[in-house]
C-alpha cells in the first residue's frame, strides 16, 4: 500500500513534545501480517513475523503542515489525533485520519470541497461532512461535527 510507505516515515520525522498523534498499521494478511504502532505516549511497537518489541520515543504530534491528500493539507491549525492504515489482501485498503480544526464543521467541509474538487475528486455535501470519490475512484468520506469552538473530524480514504 502506498501511503503506508508514507506514514510511518512521517512519523518517525515529526517526533516532538506535543500532545502526541496516534498512528496504526495493520496489514491483514494469513501469511505475512503486520502490525506497527506509535502510541499518543511515545511508545512505538512493531509485531511482524519474526520480530516482535517495543520502543519509547519522544511523543509525536502531527499537524496540517504533516498530511496532504493529492496535495491538499488540512485547515490550518488542525492537530491530528491519529492516523489509521489497514492494508487487507486484495483491495479492501483504508486509512482513517483523525484531527481537530479550529474552524466549524461547515468551514471545514467548504475546505474540502473546493480544494479536493479541484485535485478532481467527485464530492457530494451531507450536512457539514463529504461523500464521493477520490481522483482514482475510490470512494472518500469526510465526517466533521462540532468541539467547542472548531470541529472534530474523519477522513476516510478507502481502496
Amino acid at each position: 500500500m502506498r501511503l503506508a510507505s508514507i506514514v510511518l516515515p512521517l512519523a518517525i520525522a515529526a517526533c516532538g513534545s506535543g500532545e502526541g498523534t496516534e498512528i496504526t498499521l495493520n496489514v491483514n494478511d494469513p501469511d505475512a501480517g503486520f502490525n506497527a504502532s506509535a502510541g499518543k505516549d511515545g511508545t512505538v511497537s512493531v509485531n511482524a513475523p519474526g520480530f516482535k518489541g517495543a520502543i519509547k520515543l519522544p511523543k509525536i504530534q502531527l499537524d496540517a503542515d504533516d498530511f496532504d491528500i493529492n496535495g491538499v493539507h488540512l485547515p490550518p491549525g488542525s492537530k491530528i489525533g491519529g492516523i489509521n492504515v489497514e492494508g487487507n489482501k486484495g483491495d479492501d485498503d483504508m486509512v482513517r485520519i483523525s484531527f481537530t480544526s479550529p474552524i466549524a464543521p461547515s468551514a471545514v467541509r467548504e475546505w474540502f470541497q473546493g480544494k479536493l474538487a479541484a485535485k478532481g475528486f467527485k464530492l457530494t455535501a451531507a450536512g457539514d461532512g463529504l461523500s464521493g470519490t477520490t481522483d482514482e475512484g475510490k470512494p472518500f468520506r469526510l465526517i466533521t461535527k462540532a468541539a467547542g469552538a472548531g470541529a472534530e473530524s474523519v477522513i476516510t480514504l478507502e481502496s
